[in-house]
């Protein structure tokens, strides 16, 4: 996932619809009237951060595509191992080969505890302009097919049935770049089923890792 802005899309003809459960066409529609609107910079820009709780052994990486999908993870990984895509696509010629991108990619995990819970793009609501206040809510696609068992002693992210995200409008997120934002998971009750995440700048002295586990 590199720091770069979503300039164009292409070869719609041929690749699934960016949004699972929809056709090519309701997809796009859905991702340009709402997030590109809204706040086109920061379309699909990630952010990473963690959701722990020692009391309630939880302990998930969290990875917001802002304006497009979030994914939840079981453990700690680190930014870097994050940023780098997931092969769960193929080249144009329909290969399996790693080496064929202009970038790097990692592989599925193999460990079923690390299957990330993915939550995609539902609505999003905000004013235009400025640094207008956004909100988007992502969702698990109905159809996905169902999670492996984890052995793992650790809250399942199977509870989370929703994940709402705020950000502000960022007219001058790439004067920053290669800086990525921050997203911070806020806390919630127990028994919630909506994870709440606040994307915004960096604060004073904050990373994007844990310093304690």
């Amino acid at each position: 996932h590199p720091v770069a802005p979503l300039v164009s899309l292409h070869h719609l003809d041929v690749v699934e619809p960016v949004l699972p459960g929809q056709t090519r066409v309701a997809a796009l529609r859905r991702l340009f009237e709402g997030p590109v609107r809204l706040d086109s910079a920061g379309v699909m820009q990630q952010s990473i951060c963690y959701d722990v709780d020692k009391g309630r052994e939880r302990k998930w990486t969290v990875a917001v595509a802002w304006g497009y999908a979030v994914q939840v993870v079981r453990g700690v990984m680190s930014p870097r191992e994050v940023e780098m895509p997931t092969r769960t696509f193929l080249n144009w010629y329909r290969r399996a080969d790693y080496t064929a991108y202009a970038f790097n990619t990692r592989p599925v995990a193999r460990n079923p505890c690390q299957k990330a819970f993915v939550f995609y793009l539902a609505s999003a609501n905000g004013s235009t302009g400025g640094a207008a206040m956004t909100v988007t809510h992502y969702a698990r696609h109905p159809g996905e097919a169902a999670h492996p068992t984890c052995k793992w002693k650790m809250e399942e992210p199977s509870a989370v049935e929703r994940v709402v995200v705020y950000k502000r409008a960022d007219p001058h997120l790439w004067d920053r770049a290669p800086r990525r934002n921050c997203c911070r998971v806020l806390p919630r009750k127990e028994g919630d089923g909506t994870m709440t995440v606040e994307v915004g700048l960096c604060r004073d002295g904050e990373i994007s890792e844990p310093l304690s586990l």
